[in-house]
């Protein structure tokens, strides 16, 4: 265990942290052991319908009956091969996930801030931590003001831990209150969280809703399919067939019939989907939130930062004789102009005072571009930072001026009164204390109503109003309770809806997701932002949550609330979801971590709070509303997918058992040989069944309405699909055998090329609709081609002839087959098109 003593205030240069790193390693918990190969080929022959087929094959080998053995023998070893490739990019592509989502931290390399991934922490590196921030390794605290850390991830204690200088702070807590700054003491599997999570490295993540929903469905058909097989068996015996080839059949049928691949297929489906959401800016933390996100039926969304840029800046200051004055300037760059009246004019000391007192009650920093950031950016709270920009814009020095007032106390920022107070210790003796904060909490009614009036004026502009109030004392004062202060001005913050902001809106009303705006601004701030997204109407007023609790008909129609707290933001989230809604839920904060963890899905911002980003199920690295609504194609195009994977898996094998038992009752007592029906499985269920889950999406993915949770995965007709496709195959392949049988042709030949071929027209029937110039999935068409060109071989090659138990078919009788093959899959897609011609997509 290492300790070290607490480092200056410029921190580590590069080369002693780099010379650590190289020494103690990355700042990271043991990772699971890989899975091994063996492994993971033993858990593919551990399946059920898998042991099955190996005893059918131990019973053939037993019985002599060598061509049948081969054949399952061949079956297992692909489906195999299939399931430990799916499952290894599965587990690659999760793996991915992990790394884009690492937590970052605030720390201080050659005295400067910079943010960088927690892994790069090394022994001595000064962290610096705000309110919402995850401790990302073992800290002993330098600095502590008012900090309490919630440790209940490592004790179970519920309630928030007062910690001093001094004290250590264990990674893996959160800083809930106050700010703090430590010195890096032990990292990684060394660490307090490395400790625990040692003893948890091996535990496997459940099973998604999905999954289980799958496996309900697998079991069931199963049974079914064990029923049926149970016919078949007795049938065939009462004909005359052997019992061991009845068994070894029948065996067969079930494994054959239940689409034993479906639960890896999800799997896999849903974990490269959650890769291709990560490719645009979302990564998804748990795979259920790619599921989720396709019944997403509400949005309620932040706007700092979500709808809009998050590069905050002073675009309006109003000093305390009511002169009001523009500011200009881009982001976060120190560099602009201050006009009046739309001319340049000179900085008076009314302006210069109300700055510096914004720059001193701050705890921002900017942060000067450099190799892989071309512009300025903010290293803490975006507004804060809008205040240090806004003082450099005012001509003063911010490293001067902090130095020539250094902090002597403070109370961080509270939400019961909306602001924040720091005392300074001036250089010509006594004490300025600053206190900025929500106008309505720093002005007095009466004393400041010309200023009040100048606040909401602002407000309805679309701006963030801050008010700033100072007072000089000869005595050190109490931060919590200071002395009576003078009103500087106020601070008109701007940030400017994103481009796609309102694109954004209306795609979200196109795809029946309601967009509801929650934020703490000022009421009038809101509705302007509300009116300039479209999400207000004339007669639409904005809820406040100030004003009390809300009722019914708030959380039903009410699209904008404003100054909302946290519990209420709760209050909000929970209604909606008992009104029967699927929620996403967009915050930052660390006050928005409850209503994430709430929300059916929390998605948090990736320049938000580490606390926020765990509680996420889903996290948008550009801070883009816009991401989610792509987020939420992608989600409606897997499960999609998935569907399109059942619809042509069960039809398939609800035609295997059909054809099974009808055979017998046709006059041909065994349709199918054992390993016919093994070779149709293989060529239908493997390549195929997975390149569907790469289809694109449909063109109308984003016009539809949200799928019910409630709605079985074969519900909206799935169900109702399947049974007529299967039914519609078996009619095809019995009336293609009876035909050969009574033109004394190899019947079962041309039943087994039919239903082979059949099958994988239906794979080509299901495909998606994809958007015009967005491609095909050129992956189904050779799956498909490989396994037709094998499937005809069978009848054609004598090495497969003998093993499959089939005969040769002559040209004709292969174009014939091939032919009527074709019909199921086109009378499909002629029902398919007609059922999205009868719909009518979602609009306004």
């Amino acid at each position: 265990m290492h300790t070290t003593a607490p480092a200056p205030a410029r921190g580590l240069t590069t080369v002693e942290a780099g010379a650590r790193l190289t020494a103690d390693g990355p700042n990271l918990v043991a990772a699971p052991a890989p899975r091994h190969l063996l492994g993971r080929i033993g858990r593919q022959l551990a399946d059920p319908l898998v042991a099955l087929l190996i005893a059918a094959a131990v019973v053939t080998t037993l019985l002599g009956d060598l061509p049948d053995t081969a054949v399952i023998v061949l079956v297992v070893t692909i489906n195999t091969l299939i399931g430990v490739v799916q499952e290894t990019r599965a587990d690659a592509a999760i793996a991915a996930l992990d790394q884009l989502a690492a937590p970052t931290a605030r720390v201080v390399r050659d005295g400067h801030d910079q943010i960088l991934a927690a892994a790069d922490l090394v022994r001595g590196d000064l962290v610096r931590l705000e309110a919402g921030d995850i401790v990302p390794a073992d800290l002993r605290l330098a600095e502590a003001m008012r900090a309490t850390f919630d440790e209940s991830s490592l004790t179970g204690e519920s309630v928030p831990v007062h910690h001093d200088p001094g004290a250590e702070a264990a990674a893996g807590t959160v800083l809930t209150t106050g700010r703090a700054a430590g010195v890096v003491v032990r990292t990684g599997a060394a660490s307090s969280l490395g400790a625990i999570t040692e003893l948890v490295a091996h535990t496997k993540p459940g099973p998604t809703p999905l999954q289980r929903r799958i496996s309900g469905l697998g079991r069931a058909l199963g049974v079914t399919a064990v029923a049926v097989s149970g016919v078949v068996f007795a049938l065939g015996v009462l004909a005359g067939q052997p019992i061991a080839r009845m068994a070894v059949a029948a065996v067969s049928l079930v494994v054959a019939a239940v689409p034993e691949s479906l639960p890896a297929v999800v799997t896999l489906t849903l974990a490269l989907g959650a890769r291709r959401m990560a490719q645009t800016q979302a990564i998804p933390r748990r795979l259920h939130a790619v599921e989720t996100l396709g019944s997403v039926t509400v949005i309620a969304s932040d706007k700092t930062g979500t709808l809009t840029e998050n590069r905050m800046s002073v675009q309006q200051a109003v000093t305390a004789d009511g002169l009001d004055y523009t500011v200009t300037g881009t982001g976060y760059r120190p560099a602009g102009e201050i006009r009046q009246h739309g001319q340049i004019t000179p900085i008076p000391g009314e302006l210069r005072s109300l700055a510096r007192a914004g720059l001193l009650c701050n705890d921002a920093e900017l942060m000067a571009p450099e190799p892989g950031r071309t512009e300025w950016a903010a290293a803490g709270d975006p507004m804060e930072a809008a205040l240090v920009a806004f003082a450099a814009r005012c001509g003063l020095d911010t490293a001067a001026e902090r130095a020539a007032a250094p902090r002597v106390g403070e109370q961080p920022f509270d939400q019961a009164t909306r602001s924040m107070t720091t005392v300074h210790r001036q250089e010509t003796g006594g004490y300025l204390v600053v206190r900025k904060g929500a106008p309505e909490s720093l002005l007095a009614p009466r004393a400041d109503a010309a200023l009040l009036d100048a606040a909401a004026e602002l407000a309805t502009g679309g701006l963030r109003v801050l008010a700033v109030a100072t007072a000089v004392t000869t005595a050190r004062p109490d931060p919590a309770d200071p002395p009576p202060l003078r009103t500087a001005g106020l601070l008109g913050i701007g940030d400017p809806l994103r481009a796609t902001a309102r694109d954004t809106a209306a795609a979200f009303a196109r795809s029946g997701v309601r967009l509801v705006l929650i934020t703490g601004d000022h009421p009038a701030t809101a509705a302007a932002i509300g009116t300039d997204l479209g999400l207000m109407g004339p007669d639409d007023t904005v809820v406040r949550g100030d004003e009390g609790s809300l009722g019914a008909d708030d959380l039903d129609h009410a699209r904008v609330y404003a100054r909302t707290q946290p519990e209420q933001k709760l209050d909000i989230i929970a209604g909606l979801r008992q009104r029967g809604e699927v929620v996403a839920m967009t915050g930052d904060g660390v006050n928005d971590a409850p209503a994430l963890r709430r929300a059916d899905i929390g998605v948090a911002m990736g320049g938000g709070t580490e606390v926020a980003r765990q509680a996420a199920e889903l996290v948008l690295v550009d801070d883009n509303l816009a991401t989610v609504a792509d987020a939420i194609g992608e989600g409606r195009r897997i499960y999609d997918n998935i569907r399109r994977f059942l619809r042509y898996a069960l039809s398939g094998g609800i035609a295997e058992l059909l054809v099974m038992l009808g055979g017998p009752l046709l006059g041909m007592p065994l349709a199918l040989l054992p390993g016919q029906l093994l070779w149709i499985n293989l060529l239908t269920h493997g390549v195929p069944g997975v390149a569907l889950g790469a289809e694109p999406a449909e063109a109308d993915v984003l016009d539809r309405r949200p799928r019910s949770p409630q709605e079985s995965v074969l519900g909206d007709g799935l169900l109702r699909s399947v049974l007529a496709g299967g039914l519609c195959l078996a009619t095809v392949v019995l009336a293609a055998g009876v035909t050969a049988h009574r033109l004394d042709r190899p019947w079962q030949s041309v039943m087994f090329m039919v239903l082979g071929l059949a099958q994988l027209g239906v794979a080509l029937a299901v495909r998606a609709r994809g958007v015009p110039g967005a491609g095909r999935n050129w992956s189904l068409l050779a799956a498909v081609a490989i396994s037709a060109v094998l499937q005809v071989a069978g009848v054609l090659l004598a090495p497969l002839r003998a093993l499959l138990g089939t005969e040769a078919l002559t040209a004709p009788e292969l174009l014939a087959c091939a032919v009527v093959a074709v019909l199921p899959g086109l009378a499909l897609r002629l029902v398919h098109r007609r059922a999205q011609r009868d719909l009518r997509p979602v609009r306004g």
